[in-house]
């Protein structure tokens, strides 16, 4: 515990001296949101599991009972002022019961599953360029315009420059699984920090959130959703099984996931990666399931012209909209021939509080919106516009209007990271 407290106190001091002497400039970076996404949706499937153990005490030669009675009183002041959780990588972490102020690095996602969590914004001071991007063009700034007042530039890719990090005086910072160097640079500044997974789960993304809800609802037990949040994405899930389960496997739709699209590259999603749990969620099946790449798989127009995707789902870390894909206006690609161009059938994904296609607030709402897209006909019954504020209502307690609730299906280009 000892150890703990030091640590934090330097850090206070570092933090006061630096804000005694103006801090450290801030440097533009450049834009790396394509560096950044990649990382946040690319832990590797086996993660890193670093325990920290207690260290062993030395002797002391003198004034044990003294040095005795200190360390019992530091434990009972430390237990009323921390929580000490296990994080995705399980590393065992302690953070102050009093968090205030927030940095997240490389998991995108989150400073909107926070920023909901909390109903405010104000805790999040720090976020990367990614995020802000989605922030600025969907429905996270306009409900919380807050938001929009966080630091980007302590943060350049994977890149964390510490030294801005301090300067933002988190209580807490939470970074991806996959990055854990981030988090021993962190642990050396004395900053508590949590990481955090995206593929811990399989790329299930309803786990992935219920998860995340989770292991929030530990560092933030006054603000404790995890059980309506769990229960509410189960009864989505579960009632889409139900519909789905007895279509013919000659008659489900062949799913194209367009991740990536630009003049001189399409990726998609194999096995590996989100799009394979929104397939099989849905009753349908990705045409990509061949590929065995973890995160998006680079492709060419020949393999998705064997292929013949019925169904294309646009995701919005591209900027290409429905119209891109039947006018064939990015690169030289021709998807004329394609059968989802031929029948009008490519959907940009959902932006909400955040992009859909990776887990989120968003992510019980973007699995009916795909069933119903997907089968109309099975979906009559849904009407997604009240679905979707009926959730946020009863999940969060968020009222959105119409307005608010039909912005989330019909997302702006602006908001890719590509």
């Amino acid at each position: 515990m000892k150890k703990i407290l030091a640590k934090l106190v330097a850090f206070s001091l570092v933090a006061s001296a630096l804000l005694i002497t103006g801090g450290c400039s801030n440097e533009t970076t450049n834009d790396s949101d394509s560096i950044a996404e990649n990382n946040s949706v690319n832990d590797t499937i086996n993660e890193p599991a670093t325990e920290i153990g207690n260290d062993e005490e030395s002797n002391i030669d003198s004034d044990n009972d003294v040095d005795s009675d200190t360390e019992n009183q530091d434990e009972e002041i430390n237990s009323d002022d921390t929580i000490t959780v296990i994080d995705h990588a399980g590393n065992q972490v302690t953070v102050p019961t009093e968090i205030n102020r927030i940095v997240i690095g490389n998991i995108l996602p989150l400073p909107s599953v926070l920023t909901v969590f909390f109903d405010n914004a104000e805790k999040i001071v720090g976020m990367s360029e990614g995020s802000m991007k989605a922030a600025e063009n969907g429905l996270l700034g306009e409900l919380y315009p807050e938001i929009l007042n966080a630091e980007t530039d302590f943060i350049d890719g994977s890149t964390i420059n510490i030294e801005e990090v301090i300067a933002l005086n988190p209580d807490v910072f939470f970074y991806s699984a996959s990055e854990p160097q981030v988090g021993e640079q962190l642990e050396e500044a004395g900053i508590p920090a949590v990481a955090i997974s995206v593929n811990k789960w399989d790329y299930n993304t309803i786990e992935t959130l219920n998860n995340w809800i989770d292991l929030l609802s530990e560092i933030f037990p006054e603000n404790n959703k995890a059980e309506v949040c769990r229960n509410y994405s189960n009864d989505v899930y579960h009632m889409i099984q139900e519909k789905i389960e007895n279509i013919p496997d000659d008659e489900r739709e062949n799913v194209f996931f367009l991740f990536q699209y630009t003049d001189s590259s399409i990726a998609t999603s194999g096995k590996q990666f989100f799009g394979q749990f929104w397939a099989d969620a849905i009753g349908a099946k990705n045409v990509a399931e061949e590929l065995t790449t973890d995160n998006s798989v680079t492709v060419s127009m020949e393999q998705i012209y064997e292929w013949n995707p019925s169904l294309v789902f646009i995701t919005n870390f591209t900027s290409a909209q429905p119209d891109d894909i039947y006018h064939n206006t990015i690169g030289t690609y021709d998807w004329s021939a394609i059968q989802a161009s031929e029948n009008q059938r490519v959907y940009k994904m959902p932006l909400g509080m955040y992009r859909s296609y990776t887990p989120g607030v968003d992510t019980p709402i973007t699995l009916m919106w795909l069933a119903k897209t997907a089968y109309p006909d099975i979906f009559t019954d849904i009407n997604i516009t009240q679905e979707t504020k009926n959730y946020y209502q009863e999940v969060f307690n968020i009222t959105l209007t119409d307005e608010q609730a039909e912005k989330i299906f019909t997302p702006v280009s602006e908001a890719s990271v590509y």
